[in-house]
């Protein structure tokens, strides 16, 4: 697995926090800074730009902190619904309350939450009940009435100035929230009704990392944001208001060229006169492009980062999440860079485990699973599936023992505990699949650890799993999807069940 950066952290640190106070100035020192994508924990980011900090979004807003006000918007049928957050297995509405949690860890304040399109949905309700009585500012908006073909009606007191204004004192107010529509950018023009009423002219703009508008829709970094869009659809295309406006080739996504001449007459219409920005690519002030320091190690990053969302879209697929048309789609993108499942360095290693365990007749439920993990210096070790222990257990547990240089048939959870927790599984808690999964041999290496030296090592070397590739012959169960990813490991797995059940966990 390749060490090599492809990103200049400081670089891009400098660069973007210039192009932001550049704009806040453009606009009488009031900016309402639309985030697009992810502030906190950008993995995707971190995969396709080897080097790139997955929170070097916050150190930014940290060096600003005293600049910045934030805006926290959350759409109220993503609660109502309980949306999943894929990275984190957590909901949208869990994962705007640890959001609240990490910017209070980077000493930064959120100012409000706002709840949008909300029409008295009961998790929406009880989501608003929590945060008020918590102590956080909470505002609700209801959908804007006219959008998205009535401007005057949009830009009214109906529209736009039917919700409360929200109250900021600093130049900087930026506004996020957990996914795309979350009504971030009517959070934004809605401000900017408002303040334009009270004598304010503030402005607008929008930091969105993907696509990276100074690349060519032809580089792998861009292409892999549409592997990670494929569920929404987005395409990158030529930015064609930028290339009419100036002759320059810029690279924007379809949703925001086919809203710009929109968006353009809204802010007209708020601000009564004719708006500076003749592009989508013109509101954005993002400098990633200016971060890459090295091309190569990109375009690999991202060449495998596509393989991984296409194997996560196949999983998805398999487990009723999604459509056909949009499985299609992910092949076309795969075909578009010419890449194969194969092109991941872990897939057949882990298929040719499961191979192993079939030959040894060591599967569960006649089922034989596999798994490899590709570790920093580029070493592939495999597990398969036993009737005692999951592929993604024996992995894990053979991983750590070549990292400590123990023997591998070395046991590292003695017999005696195996036993307990199988007896407690099947006995008493009247579970059907008695073998460990990753999460439950976690819990027993670290009991393990108390009386067993080699234990101990093993438990010590499993930070040095994180960020390593990992691939599954078979679906994770949760117990085993949960494990690995509070370990940090880039975890794929082929489409296929590991059990016969329909019910698992």
């Amino acid at each position: 697995m390749p060490d090599n950066n492809g990103f200049d952290n400081e670089k891009y640190l400098i660069e973007q926090s210039h192009e932001i106070l550049n704009r806040v100035q453009r606009f009488n020192d009031k900016l309402y800074l639309e985030f697009g994508g992810k502030i906190m924990f950008d993995y995707h980011a971190s995969r396709v730009l080897p080097g790139f900090d997955p929170n070097v979004k916050m150190r930014l807003l940290q060096k600003l902190k005293d600049k910045i006000d934030v805006i926290l918007c959350i759409y109220a049928g993503d609660i109502e619904r309980k949306k999943v957050r894929a990275d984190f297995g957590i909901t949208y509405d869990a994962d705007a309350l640890k959001s609240i949690d990490d910017f209070k860890e980077w000493d930064i304040d959120i100012t409000a939450v706002v709840i949008t399109r909300f029409t008295n949905q009961p998790s929406a309700k009880a989501f608003k009940n929590k945060l008020e009585r918590r102590g956080v500012k909470v505002y609700t908006h209801n959908f804007t009435k006219g959008y998205p073909t009535d401007i005057d009606l949009i830009v009214s007191d109906e529209g736009y100035g039917s919700n409360d204004y929200i109250q900021t004192t600093k130049p900087i107010v930026i506004v996020t929230g957990p996914g795309p529509g979350s009504g971030k950018l009517a959070t934004c023009l809605g401000q900017l009704y408002h303040d334009y009423k009270r004598g304010i002219k503030a402005g607008y703009a929008k930091f969105e990392t993907f696509p990276i508008w100074n690349l060519p829709l032809s580089k792998k970094v861009n292409i892999a944001y549409e592997a990670a869009t494929v569920d929404l659809k987005d395409v990158n295309l030529i930015d064609s208001h930028h290339l009419e406006a100036y002759n320059e080739t810029t690279v924007n996504y379809n949703r925001d060229i086919e809203a710009f001449p929109l968006l353009k007459k809204i802010i007209e219409k708020i601000t009564s006169e004719e708006s500076f920005y003749k592009s989508p690519t013109d509101m954005g002030v993002n400098r990633a492009g200016f971060g890459i320091i090295d091309d190569n190690v990109v375009q690999e990053a991202s060449h495998q980062e596509i393989i991984r969302r296409f194997f996560r879209c196949a999983v998805e697929y398999a487990m009723g999440f999604v459509d056909k048309d949009i499985l299609e789609r992910s092949e076309l993108i795969m075909k578009k860079i010419d890449g194969k499942p194969e092109d991941r360095k872990v897939v057949i290693p882990s298929r040719k485990a499961a191979e192993e365990a079939k030959l040894h007749g060591k599967g569960n439920e006649g089922i034989f699973c596999g798994a490899a993990l590709e570790l920093k210096g580029g070493t592939i070790i495999t597990g398969k599936n036993s009737p005692l222990m999951h592929a993604g257990s024996s992995l894990i547990l053979n991983a750590t023992k070549h990292l400590a240089n123990l023997p591998d048939n070395l046991h590292l959870i003695p017999e005696n505990v195996i036993s307990s927790l199988t007896f407690l599984k099947k006995e008493v808690l009247l579970g059907k699949v008695i073998s460990l999964d990753v999460e439950e041999t976690l819990i027993a290496l670290s009991i393990s650890a108390i009386s067993n030296p080699a234990a101990q090592m093993a438990v010590e070397f499993l930070k040095e799993l994180r960020n390593c590739e990992v691939h599954l012959t078979h679906i994770p169960t949760p117990g085993d999807e949960a494990g690995l990813r509070k370990l940090g490991v880039n975890l794929t797995s082929d489409p296929n069940f590991s059990s016969r059940s329909l019910f698992i966990s």
